[in-house]
C-alpha cells in the first residue's frame, strides 16, 4: 500500500496527470522562469560591460587627454554608450553653443540639460528588463496559487464521486495542485532577488555617472570663464 502510494506521487506522473488548466499554469510559469533567467543573464552582462566601459573612459578623461581628442574619438565610435556617449552629447552641446558665441551661463545651463537627458537615456537603456523581472516576481506566485486552487478544487470534486476517502485518493490531487505553487515560487524568487540586486547596481552606476557629469560641467565652466577673461 505504501509502495503504491509512493509511486503514484512521483512528480513527473503528477504533472502529466494534472488537469489541463493546471498544466497550462505550470507551462506558463516555466516559460516565465526561463525568460527571467535570460533577463538576469542579459542584465549581468550589460551592467558588467557598462562598469568596465565607464572605468576605461574615466581613466582616459582624467589622464590629461585633450577634450577635443576624446570628443573626436567618441564621434568615430558609432557604438559609444555610457559615459562616453554622455560626454559626447554634453561636449557637443557646449561646443555648439560656444560657436554661436553664447554667454557663459546659458552655455553651461544648456550643457547641463543635455547631460541630464543623456544620463536618463543611457540609464533607461541599461535597465531594460528590470520591469519584466519585477512583473514576474510579483505575479508568478499568484499564478501558481491560482493553479493550486484550481487543482484542489478538482481534487475535491473528484472525491465526491468516491465512496471511501483514503490518503491514497486525497494525496495525489493535492500534491499535483501544490506543484503549481512550487513552480510559481521557483520563478518568482530569483526574479525578485535579481530585480533588487540590479536596481541597486543601477543606482550606483547612475550616481557615478551623475558625479562625472557634475565634474565635467565644473571643468567646462572653468574653461569658459578663463576664455571669457582672456577675451576681455
Amino acid at each position: 500500500m505504501a509502495t503504491q502510494l509512493e509511486s503514484s506521487l512521483h512528480v513527473t506522473d503528477l504533472i502529466l496527470q494534472a488537469s489541463p488548466v493546471v498544466q497550462l499554469v505550470m507551462l506558463v510559469l516555466l516559460l516565465a522562469s526561463l525568460y527571467s533567467w535570460y533577463l538576469i543573464a542579459k542584465l549581468h552582462m550589460g551592467y558588467k560591460k557598462a562598469q568596465k566601459g565607464d572605468e576605461h573612459f574615466q581613466k582616459m578623461f582624467w589622464s590629461g587627454a585633450e577634450l577635443n581628442t576624446l570628443y573626436n574619438n567618441a564621434q568615430l565610435n558609432s557604438k559609444r554608450e555610457g559615459l562616453e556617449d554622455i560626454f559626447y552629447q554634453g561636449l557637443g552641446e557646449f561646443l555648439k553653443l560656444k560657436k554661436r558665441h553664447a554667454e557663459a551661463t546659458p552655455t553651461i545651463e544648456g550643457t547641463e540639460r543635455i547631460l541630464r537627458v543623456g544620463l536618463s537615456r543611457d540609464q533607461g537603456r541599461l535597465e531594460q528588463g528590470l520591469g519584466a523581472l519585477a512583473s514576474i516576481g510579483s505575479v508568478a506566485p499568484y499564478v501558481g496559487l491560482f493553479g493550486t486552487v484550481w487543482g484542489i478544487m478538482n481534487a475535491f470534486i473528484g472525491l465526491a464521486k468516491v465512496d471511501q476517502v483514503t490518503l491514497a485518493t486525497v494525496a495525489p490531487g493535492i500534491a499535483e495542485a501544490l506543484i503549481a505553487t512550487a513552480i510559481g515560487l521557483f520563478a518568482a524568487i530569483p526574479a525578485v532577488l535579481a530585480f533588487n540586486h540590479y536596481t541597486a547596481k543601477g543606482e550606483e552606476i547612475y550616481n557615478d555617472r551623475a558625479l562625472f557629469s557634475e565634474e565635467m560641467v565644473a571643468l567646462l565652466q572653468r574653461q569658459s570663464v578663463g576664455s571669457t577673461q582672456e577675451t576681455e
